[in-house]
């Protein structure tokens, strides 16, 4: 078997290419890996660019519902947690995930509120319905209810996610909010929310909040706060490549 060894391969003139096997061969790399910034198809479109770094862009829209880091906020004794920047046309599904929640004031609600593009005052209108199932580490009767305490009817407020919360250094709470089309100038916007959390009686608590914000204006800001007092925990939130 005849061997190649060589640390730089080049075309025959400057910018050409440089083919490896025949039409309908296999090439084979073993023994070490390939190393490039941009990985292009044969058209010349790139497929993906990396910075150096490891982070990646400009992923080709045939991947289709990647899921793109956007923002990470950190709240350490904070009134409330924004995002006024984010929520734009470039994707239809925007998902705002939840990392220890923990309420500075016991039994206080974790909620949250939107604007529009016309609006500054976290006050769109919304319909809403909300349920829960839960258990006591004590083991007592687990049940399911809806709690009409917590849903909307054509409301203002901000929404109920989960409310209740221990206050306990070990004590927080865990889910997700998807967003839908929030640029869309057409239809009201969708949204449904899961969640996990420690109920401040020493319960767990599953919530499932679901609803419409009914406002044909496009949204472009979103606020979560505690009903009452600061909060610790981490947002993050991604957009999903449109397919």
């Amino acid at each position: 078997m005849s061997k190649v060894v060589t640390t730089t391969l080049l075309p025959d003139v400057a910018g050409g290419t440089v083919t490896l096997g025949g039409t309908g061969d296999s090439v084979v790399v073993t023994g070490n890996d390939i190393r490039t910034n941009t990985l292009q198809d044969a058209g010349g479109n790139a497929v993906f660019t990396s910075n150096g770094s490891g982070v990646l862009s400009g992923m080709n829209s045939g991947f289709g519902g990647a899921l793109n880091l956007l923002s990470t906020q950190t709240a350490s004794g904070a009134a409330s947690v924004s995002f006024t920047t984010q929520l734009t046309s470039t994707y239809d599904v925007y998902i705002f995930k939840f990392i220890d929640i923990n309420p500075a004031t016991d039994n206080a609600y974790f909620t949250f509120q939107v604007n529009a593009t016309d609006s500054s005052g976290y006050d769109r209108t919304m319909t809403t319905t909300y349920f829960d199932m839960y258990h006591s580490e004590s083991d007592g009767t687990p049940a399911l209810e809806y709690r009409t305490a917590y849903d909307q009817a054509q409301g203002t407020a901000f929404q109920t996610i989960m409310p209740y919360m221990g206050n306990g250094s070990d004590e927080s709470g865990a889910g997700e909010l998807h967003l839908f089309n929030p640029s869309n100038t057409t239809y009201v916007k969708h949204f449904y929310i899961k969640t996990n959390y420690y109920y401040s009686t020493d319960v767990c608590y599953s919530t499932f909040v679901g609803g419409y914000i009914n406002d044909t204006t496009a949204i472009d800001d979103i606020q979560f706060k505690m009903s009452s007092g600061n909060m610790d925990g981490v947002i993050k939130l991604y957009g999903i490549s449109k397919s």
